[in-house]
């Protein structure tokens, strides 16, 4: 098996874990699967379904990413960022469809990792990322502000707009305990940053908020209020009825899921790379990330990608192996079956006040005001991809944000491309090329070409040769800095060969690599040009110029 589609822990334990790693990571998985607890059920209920698929999907996302995955710390489960995606899918297909969707994903993941698509996913502007992702920082903000305030609104709205019309219509109605409980959740979670990073603060929130509504019977919403009990066992494997009809209507959501869940996947691998000075083999994680996917929504759960916050948690604790994961799981494991029946009582305003800070770490919002006083094209992906996430729809937004980014790198590449002529008496005896004295013919014209020959350059390559004033005898194309021409790059020199031999003007292409000159065969360029035309060097050109006329 190649080194690049071998599991992280395969590898680890074929050269052995020490016995104080093992301890080390083991106490990591401990503290981060008590963080991801409350994270699990927060995510799974913002998602718009019950809270215990939040925590089958860490249990089931967090075994199979760290046993199968290709980064050593990586921490898997569900996560802010798809919150956006599954509560639309919940909205309009229901929890079948989400179900599907999360399956079909699940392959498209693997189908990516098959393909070696791993590194080229890295390769999607920073600006598009901060666009979206800041754009679902502001989605779950505004999720969070009925149970925030405490309105008690039945049915919020899937729309940015009309959830916030709804808010404005209740303000009238707020429940002063709730806002008390969401401040505390908090404060106490920015005190425990500051000052106690090792420790939790959403536990500690979470344990001190549903103590004080249980003891002094507080009228504020719970997760027993809002989806009764939070079962402490798990389902059999099952799947629902699928036909053509419903793969169709959900291709497009399953698709954005699995980009989605790649792009931070891989995101979070990258980052914690750089925490332990580690590389991460991309394609294996995401064959790990699609079978995570595959199996949570067998078991009922949401989907899941690796988790920068908690991934970061599990550096900052220790953990440098992939068991730190698996504990991390199986802990939660254990919290779901021992305590899961108190887990009931605890307060959505608490909850809300998690995903709060939640957001407030997924907005990036000094990279987003880093890019703002950036490049022009950067700040339009950017701000293009965050106003369709928030007020469309985040699938929009990616597919626009990627053909947006497409057409601005298009351009960027075009723009680098030089084509430049070289007028006759402006070369004789001129050190123009290097070292080399270039002594052309009267009558012939030369024209460098630097960079490659795509179609995003073609016309302008195309415009730049054939508008000439002059009526030249012969015309040398220099194409020693040309890396690669694709089809439309072919086209173009066809079209400039053929105008130019239909005024009785030869072509000479110069600089032709052994690699060019085998693409010139399987684009039939020779049939239209003589090979005696196309010569390895500038010197050979200019003397074959001089014979020619």
């Amino acid at each position: 098996m190649r080194k690049e589609f071998t599991p992280k822990l395969f590898s680890l334990l074929k050269l052995g874990i020490s016995k104080e790693t093992f301890i080390k990571d083991s106490l990591s998985g401990l503290i981060v699967g008590i963080v991801a607890l409350p994270l699990a059920i927060a995510f799974a209920i913002a998602s718009g379904v019950s809270p215990e698929k939040g925590i089958i999907t860490a249990i089931i996302a967090g075994i199979i990413i760290s046993s199968f995955g290709g980064s050593r710390v990586q921490i898997g489960g569900p996560t802010g960022a798809f919150i956006v995606i599954v509560y639309g899918i919940v909205e309009q297909y229901g929890i079948n469809g989400l179900t599907i969707a999360t399956f079909m994903a699940g392959f498209i993941i693997i189908g990516f990792g098959i393909a070696k698509l791993g590194n080229l996913l890295k390769f999607i502007p920073y600006s598009l990322i901060v666009g979206f992702t800041s754009g679902i920082a502001l989605i779950i903000f505004s999720s969070q502000i009925n149970d925030f305030f405490g309105l008690h609104i039945a049915k919020v709205p899937a729309d940015f707009i009309e959830k916030w019309i709804i808010y404005f219509k209740n303000f009238n109605h707020i429940n002063w305990y709730s806002v008390a409980l969401t401040v505390g959740t908090i404060t106490i979670m920015i005190a425990f940053q500051k000052f106690a990073k090792k420790i939790p603060g959403s536990i500690i929130a979470i344990l001190i908020s549903t103590i004080i509504v249980q003891v002094f019977k507080i009228p504020v919403d719970t997760i027993e209020s809002n989806f009764g009990e939070i079962p402490n066992s798990f389902n059999m494997p099952s799947f629902p009825h699928v036909d053509f009809n419903t793969i169709q209507a959900l291709i497009q959501p399953a698709f954005a899921i699995a980009l989605l869940g790649s792009i931070e996947s891989l995101l979070s691998a990258v980052v914690s790379d750089s925490m332990i000075g580690g590389k991460h083999r991309s394609n294996i994680e995401l064959i790990a990330q699609g079978a995570a996917n595959i199996f949570s929504s067998l078991f009922g759960g949401i989907p899941a990608t690796g988790a920068i916050a908690r991934t970061a948690t599990n550096v900052k604790n220790g953990g440098r192996t992939p068991i730190a994961g698996i504990i991390h799981a199986l802990v939660l494991l254990a919290i779901m079956l021992i305590f899961g029946l108190y887990a009931k009582l605890i307060p959505l305003s608490c909850l809300a006040g998690i995903l709060i800070i939640v957001a407030y770490h997924m907005s990036e919002w000094r990279q987003f005001k880093s890019i703002i006083k950036g490049s022009r094209m950067d700040i339009i992906i950017m701000l293009t991809t965050f106003f369709l996430t928030v007020i469309f729809d985040l699938v929009i937004a990616i597919e626009i944000g990627i053909v947006l980014s497409s057409f601005m790198f298009m351009k960027r590449m075009s723009e680098s491309v030089q084509v430049q002529n070289i007028l006759t008496d402006t070369v004789n005896g001129e050190h123009l090329f290097d070292d080399e004295l270039v002594d052309l013919p009267k009558g012939a014209l030369l024209y460098e070409i630097n960079g490659p020959l795509f179609f995003g350059a073609a016309r302008q390559f195309q415009e730049t040769i054939t508008n000439t004033n002059q009526e030249p005898k012969i015309i040398i194309i220099r194409m020693r800095y040309v890396p690669m021409i694709d089809a439309t790059g072919y086209q173009s020199l066809k079209e400039i060969i053929n105008t130019y031999k239909a005024r009785g003007i030869n072509v000479i292409l110069s600089g032709i690599s052994e690699t060019l000159r085998k693409d010139f065969e399987k684009n039939a360029l020779f049939l239209i040009i003589d090979k005696k035309f196309v010569v390895e060097d500038i010197s050979k050109a200019i003397e074959l110029a001089k014979k020619t006329f």
